[in-house]
């Protein structure tokens, strides 16, 4: 009886493993865009934070790098955060209301 419950917990373990790998190849298609400067600034990520677009308004260039250089920054940090989140949704249904510690990657 052991035995079976054990196997069958083993299967259950592949079968999430299974899941997670083909979540976490998804998240790689999903793209989010971040914002800053009003839309002057914008970068489009994918859940796995590889960047695809960064789009600056030609009106900035004219401007103060300085001023550029933290629209970009800012833009990519709300791409980023967007990611985060998009991320968490997408996998909070896989772990099933298990509590995963952040950062927390699966499979192992």
């Amino acid at each position: 009886m052991m035995k079976n419950q054990l196997a069958g917990l083993m299967k259950q373990a592949q079968a999430m493993q299974d899941n997670m790998k083909k979540a976490q190849d998804q998240l790689a298609l999903i793209e989010v865009e971040g914002q800053s400067g009003a839309g002057l600034v914008k970068i489009v990520m994918t859940c796995k934070n590889d960047v695809k677009r960064v789009t600056i308004d030609p009106s900035l260039l004219a401007d103060d790098k300085d001023m550029l250089e933290d629209l970009v920054a800012a833009a990519f940090n709300d791409a980023a955060r967007k990611a985060e989140a998009a991320s968490a949704e997408k996998m909070s249904g896989l772990t099933a209301g298990m509590q995963m510690p952040p950062g927390f990657q699966l499979p192992f």
